[in-house]
């Protein structure tokens, strides 16, 4: 089992917002840090001086294979082979719910596009990695889901469509990999105060469901990307397929 401090971490969409905290987590325990973008290059480059020298920033659409491919030979090259997949790209999103489309006016494209970032781009690293994985008998894959699955309190069709195409993705791929050595897990947020898509979302909602948790307050970016640590840890390693949803106890799997 590799301790954190051992790891080489490759977290997608983590120039800005979530993948930037789940970044900052890896790179305090001591971890390598691959920075992945698609067009947030200085904040990708900006978010790896704050990191400090075990963190590189990488560009690439996880859409495309071919750039994915390209990618991780720069990451082997620089930092090693990345060991863990944090896979957190996000396709161009703002969660405010009176401008969302409803199903009068939701069509398929709308799910695709999201679908080709989280399961496409899954899909894409996914392969990309599993040589590397299977050479050491090791690996971990961490997806980011979403609670709107237990409670769709707004109906963003196509975004929870596609996060919920991902689950089901990260459930095949855990019994696929599983003799690999290979752990495939989600962490599931509610509304993260304050991302970049979540922004757009009025206060008022943030106040309603800060006072439906029982914490008490809506979950923040940091307290997210603290229990995707867990399941690159070797605290988890009998743990896989599983849905962690990490909300303050909003709702229940």
């Amino acid at each position: 089992m590799k301790p954190l401090s051992e790891q080489t971490v490759l977290v997608t969409g983590a120039g800005r917002g979530l993948g930037a905290a789940i970044a900052r987590a890896f790179g305090r325990e001591g971890a390598r840090v691959a920075v992945n973008y698609r067009a947030s290059a200085d904040a990708a480059r900006a978010l790896c001086d704050q990191i400090g020298p075990n963190a590189r920033a990488f560009c690439a659409d996880v859409t495309d294979p071919d750039a994915v491919a390209a990618m991780l030979d720069e990451i082997a090259s620089s930092l090693g082979a990345p060991d863990v997949l944090v896979h957190n790209a996000l396709a161009d999103f703002a969660f405010n719910g009176d401008a969302r489309k409803g199903l009068d006016t939701l069509e398929w494209d709308d799910i695709a596009q999201q679908a080709e970032t989280a399961v496409g781009g899954a899909l894409n690293l996914i392969r990309a990695l599993r040589p590397h994985f299977a050479a050491q008998n090791f690996g971990r894959v961490i997806t980011i889901g979403t609670n709107l699955f237990q409670n769709p309190v707004v109906p963003y069709h196509d975004y929870t469509a596609a996060k919920g195409a991902l689950l089901a993705l990260t459930r095949t791929a855990a019994r696929d990999l599983g003799p690999l050595g290979v752990t495939v897990n989600m962490v599931s947020g509610g509304l993260l105060r304050v991302t970049d898509a979540s922004a757009a979302t009025p206060d008022a909602v943030f106040d309603l469901i800060a006072a439906q948790t029982p914490l008490g307050h809506v979950t923040t970016p940091d307290e997210l990307a603290d229990a995707v640590l867990f399941f690159a840890s070797p605290w988890a390693r009998a743990v896989t397929g599983q849905n962690l949803i990490v909300d303050g106890g909003l709702v229940s799997g």
